[in-house]
């Protein structure tokens, strides 16, 4: 089957590869220069299975309220005159619900711990190279209160069979030493052993090679500007290059996807969620972290990345605006400066952003539509690299008409499906 990926970052990417291992002819449009070179470029650098859960939870609105207020606050609203944004912070607000937050775990972890498994088969398959380390994941808690809500967290762990350690302060030092160096009041951590870090823009270009090994026809520098066909199916995808035909697309364009699926009555609440990281040369081995501590108290996840520190985090609603602003790196320097204090050379740290395309609920939404040829991978938030590889599982089985290894039912567009589509068929 000929097949068109729409986007070329790290899941646009991946999903190229499995098709094309499939048998597959595929081509991905991307307009950059070349592969994860938006959202992927800088991320947080972790595969965190253990750690995936969505940011609508109970408690939000009232911590969202005094982050109003904080100088450096894990969450930023930029009030703007955006009815996208206003609807979409809505339906977020109303997944914080005790009962919501566990499904919507639920799913993310069942996607995630998939994910990471197939990640290890194609790292032993293709022989990836990426700065990755499997040392996992410590959620660091500096209040008895984060320390003691993590037990709703442990619940679905526990559900899941992920493995997990909750730790007191003594443990977290001895999975960090460089924690010993910290300033910061240290409570306890809950680690997840099997979580792993690496570069994601690495890990992109490595699986582009080997996607075109297989013969993928990568199209860089085209912007897809839209979708050709009726409600019996696409037959083209018009870039700023000209018309690319396949057989089957799949829209893998991150937080630009809804503009693309508009005119066939698919509406996917995907907004971008801006996110910041520090890129730091480490000038201390001792002082560094051995793998990532997610810092719960900003949202900041410091990661080891070979000879180098990636901080990234923050949570900014501003539309599509990549700006830079001093208060923002601020944030993520006081994070990683209080817990491990003269590590890297932050002040000359490199200080990016990207646009991370956040569902409410916090599931990625794969699959099919109701258009026959039409397909969605997109929306997976801040956990793009760590549900890669098996998002793109699930949607190449789906194309080839098999069952996926695991329940996707819960994740395709038709849990917010409304009367649009409906409208859209009677057109």
């Amino acid at each position: 089957m000929k097949i068109a990926i729409l986007g070329g970052g790290v899941i646009g990417v991946t999903t190229a590869y499995y098709l094309a291992r499939s048998g597959h002819e595929v081509t991905v449009v991307e307009r950059r220069e070349g592969p994860g070179r938006e959202t992927s470029f800088a991320n947080a650098g972790q595969v965190s299975a253990g750690y995936a859960a969505p940011w609508a939870a109970p408690g939000v609105p009232l911590k969202a309220l005094k982050w109003l207020f904080q100088e450096h606050a894990p969450l930023v609203v930029r009030p703007q005159a955006d009815l996208r944004m206003l609807v979409w912070l809505a339906r977020m607000l109303a997944n914080c619900t005790n009962s919501k937050y566990a499904t919507n775990k639920a799913r993310m972890v069942r996607l995630a711990e998939y994910s990471r498994d197939q990640l290890s088969a194609l790292r032993a398959e293709v022989g990836l190279e990426y700065d990755q380390r499997t040392a996992g994941t410590l959620q660091l808690f500096r209040s008895q209160k984060q320390y003691d809500e993590a037990a709703k967290d442990i619940e679905v762990l526990q559900k899941w069979g992920v493995r997990y350690e909750l730790l007191e302060k003594r443990a977290c030092l001895s999975a960090e030493p460089g924690l010993a160096y910290s300033c910061a009041d240290i409570v306890g951590g809950l680690r997840l052993p099997g979580d792993e870090t690496g570069d994601c823009f690495k890990f992109t270009d490595a699986i582009y090679q080997a996607a075109k090994s297989f013969g993928t026809d990568f199209r860089f520098g085209q912007t897809v500007c839209s979708l050709e066909g009726d409600r019996h199916g696409i037959t083209g995808a018009r870039t700023s290059l000209g018309v690319v035909n396949a057989d089957a697309f799949i829209v893998a364009l991150g937080s630009f996807s809804p503009f693309l699926l508009r005119n066939f009555g698919i509406r996917p609440p995907i907004y971008p969620v801006k996110g910041y990281s520090l890129t730091a040369d480490i000038v201390d081995e001792d002082r560094a972290p051995v793998s990532t501590v997610m810092d719960e108290t900003y949202k900041v996840a410091i990661t080891r990345l070979g000879n180098r520190i990636r901080i990234g985090g923050i949570a900014e609603l501003s539309g599509f605006k990549t700006s830079l602003p001093a208060d923002r790196r601020s944030t993520l320097e006081q994070s990683a400066r209080s817990l491990f204090p003269e590590a890297g050379d932050f002040t000359s740290a490199s200080f990016w952003t990207g646009l991370r395309p956040m569902t409410p609920d916090g599931t990625p939404i794969i699959g099919a539509t109701h258009i026959p040829n039409l397909y969605l991978n997109t929306g997976h938030g801040t956990l793009g690299w760590t549900m890669a590889c098996g998002s793109a599982q699930v949607i190449s089985s789906q194309i080839a008409g098999r069952n996926p290894d695991i329940d996707a039912s819960d994740l395709s567009i038709t849990r917010y499906q409304s009367c649009a589509v409906s409208a859209w068929y009677r057109r």
